[in-house]
């Protein structure tokens, strides 16, 4: 054992009697130790009832076999970070969550991981770690939040708080109405209720083939969530002993899986980002062309908020990530899984038992994916749009930019009535190193929907998207505007034209007229010159590369 490296041997007396202190039995010492690693906070939402999580998880660690040791990372609510200089630290906190787990697990030979997590950004940090550390793991998600009530309708955060925001600047509602969705729309604990980047990469996770089945919609209130965290404790203990490690289930083909049901949900662009960095852990290289590929050839069988109507607990009820697999059936690899069972073992015992929130493949909601990659003088590496959130009017769309170099400039606009139909909002240093951290887009996104600009406004960024966003929305527009790229070159007025259908975005200014201004131009000053996104700004690769750290 991994272990034994801190507890055996006459040299490693002074190492057991700090164990002992920490009040381990002389028999525990004899088994494995697990690590669990927590993202509990009291400010998340997601993670508040993690404490309750991290009891079940350890009852189950115990009842493996094992020895259970408890730390910590931290969470950022992007909710709460949205829409101000707090979302800078929301991507770049994946990074620092790989490296303290890395940091943690190797600090202290711990012989098997369970990680607890739930929002944005923690998922895939925690993901990446334990595909760079290769020491057996699974990962435990906390399940989604239940919608708020307010009377028969039902609530959601991004419909009713973010969305009306525009619609309280139109008039449509009143201060009161306002105030109420903001006391009603999140009842508690969980991740938001839609199929934002938080409940996408829980699905992500479970197809990956790294938590147990039913974790990546198992709700945040249920019974059921406490049966997988013990479950999940028990089932490392198995994993330590037979020495099956995250690289073993995360292979290129399990990629495919992750990929493939991504699309079929519609999920958000942030998969993107994540999926690309943990596969870069594991020592693969996925292009943008492999998650465009998957999404052409994958229908969207749900239509789950902010796209649709349904809500996560729908998917839960209708049968949950196995049924989503059991709906794809022959373009799903079949691989082993943390669990034991493979996945065309998951998908023969799975029912689906909501067939308009799952739908068959012959009555999918769309012929295609729920992401698109584009390519174009604009970005010449890529940029991405959820086209699941895109109304058919808007696929193939020309419009007047409008730049602002900032989100703050942006939202200024929009609030101030000054963006109208046909106007394309170009938001750039918002990517990696000019935001710095790619800030998301929610706020300028929600508001252009709450004033029903989005079949008549376009948006683009070098920056990214909350998987709340809808509509005409083009983020990681790659090269990134802080490094010169070509989003750096527009100006007011230019023709750009955005066809989804075809894969392309261009700006419709000629080479000559082009190539005269980037010889104008040159990088603003960094908006940040000291701590830690300071440094992350220098380190950082390019969206299109998943914006790793090397």
């Amino acid at each position: 054992m991994k272990s034994d490296t801190i507890k055996k041997g006459i040299q490693k007396a002074g190492s057991r009697s700090l164990l002992y202190a920490t009040g381990i039995t002389t028999k525990a010492m004899e088994k494995p130790f697990i690590g669990i690693i927590s993202s509990f906070t009291d400010i998340v939402p997601g993670h508040i009832g993690m404490r309750d999580m991290e009891r079940f998880i350890e009852k189950g660690v115990h009842s493996g076999g094992g020895y259970a040791f408890i730390s910590s990372v931290p969470a950022i609510c992007d909710g709460i970070a949205m829409g101000h200089s707090g979302m800078r630290y929301s991507l770049p906190l994946r990074e620092l969550i790989a490296d303290m787990v890395e940091s943690v697990a190797l600090a202290h030979c711990f012989d098997g991981l369970v990680m607890l997590t739930n929002c944005d950004k923690i998922t895939p940090g925690m993901l990446m770690a334990v595909a760079r550390l290769d020491i057996p793991s699974v990962i435990v998600t906390g399940g989604p939040m239940l919608a708020g009530r307010r009377g028969e309708r039902r609530l959601s955060l991004v419909k009713d708080t973010f969305e009306a925001v525009g619609r309280y600047q139109k008039g449509e509602i009143t201060a009161d109405d306002l105030a109420c969705s903001e006391r009603e729309a999140c009842p508690g604990v969980g991740s938001c209720q839609g199929l934002y980047t938080a409940n996408t990469m829980a699905c992500v996770t479970e197809a990956l083939g790294m938590s147990l089945p039913g974790c990546g919609t198992g709700l945040a209130v249920s019974a059921n969530k406490r049966r997988i965290a013990f479950d999940s404790g028990v089932k490392v203990c198995e994993l330590v002993a037979k020495n099956i490690t995250p690289r073993q289930i995360m292979t290129e083909a399990a990629f495919d899986n992750a990929i493939r049901v991504d699309m079929s949900l519609g999920g958000s662009t942030n998969t993107v980002l994540h999926i690309t960095a943990i596969a870069h852990e594991v020592g693969l290289t996925l292009n943008l062309e492999k998650f465009d590929k998957i999404s052409k050839e994958t229908k969207q069988i749900t239509n789950i908020q902010p796209n649709g109507e349904s809500l996560m607990e729908d998917v839960e009820y209708g049968g949950g990530v196995p049924a989503i697999m059991k709906t794809i059936g022959a373009q799903m690899n079949d691989l082993p899984t943390v669990s034991g069972y493979t996945i065309k073992e998951i998908m023969d015992a799975a029912e689906v038992l909501d067939t308009e929130t799952i739908r068959p493949l012959e009555r999918a909601f769309k012929p295609e994916g729920g992401i698109a990659i584009l390519r174009g003088n604009i970005a010449p590496d890529g940029g991405v749009v959820k086209q699941a959130g895109v109304h058919e009017v808007m696929m193939d769309f020309t419009g007047s930019a409008r730049v602002f170099d900032s989100e703050e400039g942006a939202m200024a606009a929009i609030m101030g009535g000054k963006i109208k139909g046909g106007d394309v909002v170009v938001i750039r240093y918002e990517g990696p190193k000019g935001g710095p951290g790619m800030r998301e887009m929610l706020s300028p996104t929600a508001a252009l929907i709450g004033m029903d600009l989005q079949d008549s406004v376009a948006l683009i960024t070098d920056g990214r998207f909350s998987g709340g966003t809808s509509g005409p929305c083009v983020g990681h527009i790659s090269p990134e505007a802080m490094v010169g790229g070509p989003i750096a070159l527009i100006e007011n007025g230019d023709k750009i034209h955005i066809d989804i259908h075809n894969r392309k975005i261009t700006l419709q200014v000629d080479d000559d007229t082009l190539n005269k201004r980037r010889q104008g131009w040159s990088a603003p000053e960094p908006k940040i010159k000291k701590g830690y996104l300071a440094r992350y700004a220098k380190v950082v690769t390019s969206a299109n590369t998943g914006a790793i750290v090397e």
